[in-house]
């Protein structure tokens, strides 16, 4: 982490509500998480729980679209969530200890990956002091076609939006009343080359379109972590996952 200066990534982050750093991994590192995830997918992914597992079609497991709290269930990437220069950058901007809530997978199958609806994470996370990121990283080539990251910048500096029922499978709600002027004066998109990494308020609008690519995946990690002195509203959380496990069950998505 050297190579940055701490003020100026505050500043950034503080103004626009996200930060993009092209690349922050080597293409080696890059290689070895990727070999490390296909480890995982083969050999852990059928262990976990299934809500932790989900497809865009339940029924051919090529289509893996979201892995959660990988790690929970494997060491190599509890090392990545809690070890890595990734957390260091989210106790950069975050000016406190950065505690490790999730490591996800993020896929978008070829043609059937569906967009990821506009979203502010903080209204998942339930939060009663909020002080929360959400970190990303692009383990493929991301672009326009097969669904790179667009952010609204400054939406951070705002209370939550509105959110709703999305029934995307992975991001159960989405922002209603998205697509006003300012949503789209302030829109960014983030294409990039593995490596690509980015790192967003909790608050901050963002979204993706779906794959339109007969042939290219488009495969991420994702890292969240809360600062020291956020505080969960743990009963809302835990009524809100068990009602949307119980849904997602009903309607057979897992």
């Amino acid at each position: 982490m050297s190579d940055f200066n701490n003020t100026d990534l505050q500043s950034h982050f503080d103004e626009n509500g996200y930060i993009a750093i092209n690349p922050l991994f080597s293409d080696n590192k890059i290689e070895e998480i990727k070999i490390e995830l296909t480890r995982y997918i083969k050999e852990v992914a059928p262990k976990v729980p299934d809500h932790h597992v989900f497809y865009e079609n339940k029924d051919d497991k090529s289509t893996i679209k979201q892995l959660q709290q990988m790690f929970t269930y494997d060491d190599y990437f509890k090392d990545l969530i809690e070890n890595s220069s990734i957390r260091e950058v989210a106790e950069i901007v975050l000016r406190e200890k950065a505690e490790p809530q999730n490591l996800q997978f993020f896929n978008k199958p070829p043609g059937i990956g569906k967009p990821t609806p506009p979203h502010q994470d903080g209204y998942y996370f339930m939060l009663k002091k909020h002080n929360a990121v959400t970190c990303w990283l692009a383990l493929e080539k991301v672009d326009e076609e097969n669904g790179c990251i667009h952010y609204v910048r400054g939406s951070h500096k705002s209370e939550y939006r509105p959110h709703g029922r999305s029934n995307v499978l992975g991001f159960s709600q989405g922002i209603t009343d998205f697509g006003n002027d300012n949503d789209k004066k302030n829109t960014v998109s983030f294409p990039g080359e593995p490596g690509t990494f980015l790192i967003h308020n909790a608050k901050t609008i963002h979204w993706a379109e779906g794959n339109k690519s007969r042939t290219r995946t488009r495969k991420a990690l994702g890292f969240i972590y809360y600062g020291e002195s956020a505080e969960i509203n743990q009963e809302a959380h835990d009524a809100y996952q068990e009602k949307l496990k119980k849904e997602m069950k009903e309607k057979n998505l897992i």
